[in-house]
């Protein structure tokens, strides 16, 4: 549901997802599927609650979260790794009092398409891009 998808600045998201900010959904448990175990592991949050994180085994990609100890019927979805993404922006952000100063000035910071500042900074050639072929 495009209505439920927000942003995370709590800092339990910025520490588990090594970035500013996590972008997710709430779906409902029984909507949700996925192909292949997850693992998981407790952490407590603010609440002093249980927060479970289910991630993939195998390259640690953060899949979900959901409460334990209570029967709500959502889990916290990570956008990260779903293939439509690009589709579903926030509507909401959450946690926005533990948000990193500069998140808010983004977009006044420079940006590249890809790395080229980057490489450009660090003195280093650029790849030679191949040809499209016919």
């Amino acid at each position: 549901d495009e209505k439920l998808v927000f942003t995370c600045h709590c800092t339990d998201c910025q520490v588990i997802g090594s970035t500013a900010f996590r972008v997710g959904a709430i779906v409902r448990r029984e909507t949700f599927s996925m192909r292949g175990p997850g693992k998981e592991y407790a952490k407590i949050g603010s609440s002093g609650q249980r927060r479970m994180q289910v991630f993939c085994p195998e390259c640690a990609t953060g899949i979900y979260s959901y409460s334990p100890d209570g029967a709500a019927p959502f889990l916290s979805l990570r956008l990260g790794g779903v293939r439509q993404r690009a589709q579903l922006a926030p509507v909401h952000q959450l946690w926005f009092g533990s948000a990193l100063p500069w998140v808010d000035r983004l977009n006044d910071i420079p940006r590249c398409k890809e790395q080229e500042i980057l490489v450009s900074m660090l003195g280093l050639a650029q790849p030679a891009r191949e040809a499209p072929q016919d």
